[in-house]
């Protein structure tokens, strides 16, 4: 782990995958002047004032009526009408030469800016600098870390555990990111014990892991802790596809389970299909690739995440290289893209699970997915529940988490909706206001902390 005074380990290797990233803004930075090119080669007068012809209803869009097709190319029209105007307007000020230059300067500046971001960040000197939370329990890969024995934290010894839970995917230090950006110390400081699950670099043990599985190894973690808590039912938190997890656990340990707090966990997988396509349209293949490897590769998993928002990366590096690298603002970057680039691979059975069942089938949102042949129904956990769905959530659509507290979901939910995104809620500046503080109070209330 890294100290203030010491430099992050060596070389990072982000933002993954680097190929993928580069190529998206070459191909569409450099596809400029090709789309200038057949701009300059067409007529826009012969086309309504666009310089292509405007679409036909009944060749472009065959399966359209002809009807919704106009009405597309309309709508079209309305929205690209006034840019090409303006673009119009600049090369005829210009001339088309000079108009071409200043388009090449401006595609080298991107390219050059994107380049001095991603380097300043490999080269920045900061890295997490708190210590890892002690290992209490293990079984193959996944470990429990008790954050009220990690240094520095003041945890009352009656303290009430609470099992906290990550999603698989990316790493756990997201709830424990740095001094003031760690949600779990935020727990301990409240009367609280939370024990963080680390998930690990799959093995051997993971081989023949799957997503029931690992809500099995959830509930051996869950009894030792419940063991030493004079074997009361003890409350649980799950982040994004470990608050899917604990869903399960709530349904397998009924007896175990005094609270359930899912944090912009997935349900609904179908609630919401816009921007998934190519995760929907790749499943099988990789799923395929999965099992033949034996895991999900982290790059392939980023891919994933790329198709979500294919120019996120591009414009958040080009906007990093204009930073104070000195300043805190740098820092947080920095640590969070750590964060993001180091991301585990799926077991292979877990990716199936996944890409196959709950993504392509949903059979979470159906009610089959299963725990030991038990079907995982939301409304018969009568544990209280709180739902937290961040409204500016481009990982998990807001529907899909809402699911929990609608009419198939807790029997007892508390819905809490934010202003935040998938990230935000957890690290973001308003994350303690807004999310951090309600769910703390929540939790005291209803286990009487």
């Amino acid at each position: 782990m890294s100290r203030p005074d010491q430099a992050p380990p060596d070389p990072r290797v982000g933002p993954r995958p680097l190929p993928l990233h580069l190529l998206t803004a070459l191909q569409s930075w450099s596809g400029s002047e090709l789309g200038l090119t057949l701009w300059s080669n067409a007529s826009p007068s012969s086309s309504g004032g666009l310089p292509f012809p405007s679409p036909n209803p009944a060749s472009a869009s065959p399966d359209l009526p002809p009807t919704e097709a106009q009405a597309r190319a309309q709508a079209f029209r309305a929205v690209f009408a006034p840019l090409l105007a303006e673009i119009d307007a600049a090369r005829a000020d210009a001339g088309d030469d000079r108009f071409r230059q200043a388009l090449r300067r401006e595609v080298a500046r991107r390219l050059d800016r994107l380049a001095i971001g991603v380097q300043a960040y490999r080269d920045h000197p900061s890295g997490r600098v708190l210590d890892d939370p002690p290992i209490v329990w293990r079984e193959g890969a996944t470990v429990l870390r008790d954050v009220g024995a990690a240094h520095g934290v003041q945890c009352a010894a009656d303290a009430t555990p609470v099992l906290v839970v990550p999603s698989l995917v990316n790493r756990w230090q997201v709830l424990d990111l740095a001094p003031g950006r760690s949600f779990v110390r935020a727990l301990a400081s409240e009367g609280l014990r939370p024990y963080i699950v680390d998930w690990g670099t799959p093995g051997e043990d993971e081989r023949d892991l799957d997503t029931a599985g690992c809500v099995v190894r959830l509930g051996r973690a869950l009894s030792w802790l419940k063991a030493r808590a004079n074997n009361k039912p003890l409350p649980v938190i799950g982040y994004c596809m470990g608050g899917t997890l604990v869903v399960g656990l709530a349904a397998h340990r009924p007896r175990d389970v005094s609270a359930v707090v899912a944090l912009a966990a997935p349900w609904d997988f179908h609630a919401d299909r816009a921007g998934q396509g190519l995760l929907v349209s790749t499943g099988p293949w990789l799923a395929e690739l999965a099992m033949a490897v034996g895991e999900l590769p982290t790059d392939a998993i980023q891919m994933l995440f790329w198709s979500l928002d294919p120019w996120l990366v591009v414009n958040k590096f080009q906007r990093f290289a204009q930073m104070d690298m000195a300043s805190d603002a740098a820092r947080d970057f920095v640590l969070l893209e750590d964060w993001l680039n180091d991301g585990a691979a799926l077991p292979a059975l877990v990716a199936r699970d996944c890409l196959i069942g709950w993504y392509g089938e949903n059979v979470v949102g159906r009610g089959e997915w299963r725990i030991a042949r038990k079907r995982v129904r939301p409304r018969e956990i009568t544990a209280p529940a709180l739902v937290v769905i961040p409204a500016n959530d481009r990982i998990v659509p807001p529907s899909s988490a809402a699911a929990l507290a609608g009419p198939q979901g807790f029997a007892n939910a508390t819905r809490l909706d934010l202003p935040l995104g998938h990230i935000g809620m957890m690290v973001g500046s308003r994350a303690i206001e807004r999310c951090w503080r309600p769910v703390i109070d929540w939790l005291k209330a209803t286990t009487s902390c």
